[in-house]
């Protein structure tokens, strides 16, 4: 069950994925709590359950100095990146996972851990995100998993900006020399939803290219 704001981005999405008989769609905003609603239902209506949820949300509508920036942008940010997070696995953990287990993986930041010019409270946002991951973890556990996952610099359009003008000497400041690629987190996320990772819980992964000991972002 795959969900975000386009409609039409959606159901190409769906096509990709094989169809409706392996994936389906349900455009709505990540904030909105009846979506959200709406969205697990259709879940557990359609595949019978929800076993696995992954929080892959961040919005940073504003850039530069964190001195600067205007309280309305900052309380968006925090409710799309931080709280939608946590209600999401609120619906999840009421419809199925309170029962039956589950696991979780929330969508982080490597500016979380390594703070970055100009995207200062995006940053801080994500950071809050782990302290909610590890949090759940200790109050879910054992029956339910929840994880993190923290990229550096993946090329897509959310971060186009960042890397679009020069991308190589972006990518020179990495120890791996290149910048990320959407497989690289997935691979990751899917490795803490299996059972693979059935002993990991509370656990942020940076994947970052060896960002973290590579330099200033």
């Amino acid at each position: 069950m795959i969900t975000a704001r386009n409609q039409d981005a959606l159901e190409a999405a769906v096509a990709r994925l094989g169809g409706p008989a392996v994936a389906r769609a349900v455009a709505g905003k990540v904030d909105d709590v009846n979506h959200q609603a709406e969205t697990v239902a259709a879940a557990v209506e359609a595949f019978g359950s929800v076993d696995l949820l992954v929080n892959n949300t961040g919005i940073n509508p504003v850039y530069g100095p964190m001195v600067e920036l205007e309280l309305g942008a900052a309380r968006k940010i925090f409710e799309v990146n931080c709280l939608a997070a946590l209600s999401w696995v609120q619906h999840a953990y009421q419809a199925w996972m309170h029962d039956h287990g589950g696991a979780v993986v929330n969508i982080a930041s490597h500016s979380a851990v390594q703070p970055a010019s100009g995207v200062g409270f995006y940053g801080a946002s994500k950071a809050m995100l782990i302290a909610i991951t590890k949090s759940l973890a200790l109050e879910l556990g054992p029956s339910i998993r929840v994880n993190a996952v923290a990229p550096a610099v993946v090329k897509t359009a959310f971060a186009a900006a960042l890397y679009e003008d020069d991308e190589e000497q972006m990518a020179a400041t990495y120890p791996l020399k290149r910048l990320g690629e959407p497989g690289d987190v997935a691979a990751a996320v899917a490795y803490l939803l299996s059972d693979d990772a059935a002993w990991v819980t509370g656990h942020l992964l940076l994947v970052d290219g060896g960002m973290t000991i590579g330099g200033p972002q």
